[in-house]
């Protein structure tokens, strides 16, 4: 089957800027809500980061959210301690392994976590809503095929399910 020059626009350099301004837009947009909560409470998105993380898996290691988190052992143990400090997140010892602390959130944490997710959260089913079940299906295409091959096992732990490359 042939395809037309006018079916392949999106794939021009112009085509694609336009969807990386889109994407950046869109990521300006989904986290202008929680943003505003953080700053209230002297917190930045690497805490928002650790605390949806730590809210997908309780138990997650400080060494497993290192890799999720793609940050630097200093800066993930400032934002844990802050963490630790408003009592958002506890750590406790590994059983099998003393050396590991195994995070999870407090009950305070996870209603802070739940305020900073709702809006995104609505953001989101609105968005699939007025898109609809095809365009939601696509997008879920595209971000599997954006995502590095290398995360695919990253991104199955986190309960995210199999990227769709199809």
């Amino acid at each position: 089957m042939r395809v037309s020059e006018n079916e392949l626009l999106f794939l021009t350099d112009d085509g694609i800027r336009q969807h990386i301004e889109l994407l950046f837009f869109a990521y300006k947009s989904f986290t202008s809500d929680p943003d505003q909560i953080l700053e209230k409470n002297g917190l930045g998105r690497a805490h928002h980061r650790a605390l949806h993380f730590i809210n997908c898996r309780p138990g997650l290691t400080v060494s497993e959210l290192l890799d999720v988190l793609g940050i630097t052992k200093q800066s993930l143990n400032r934002v844990l301690r802050r963490l630790i400090e408003l009592e958002y997140v506890q750590s406790e010892i590994g059983s099998l392994d003393r050396r590991e602390r195994h995070l999870s959130l407090t009950e305070k944490g996870s209603r802070f976590e739940q305020e900073l997710s709702t809006a995104q959260r609505k953001r989101i089913r609105e968005a699939f809503l007025k898109a609809g079940p095809e365009a939601v299906g696509g997008f879920r295409k595209v971000l599997g095929h954006i995502i590095d091959p290398s995360l695919d096992e990253m991104v199955e732990k986190f309960g995210t399910g199999q990227k769709d490359r199809g």
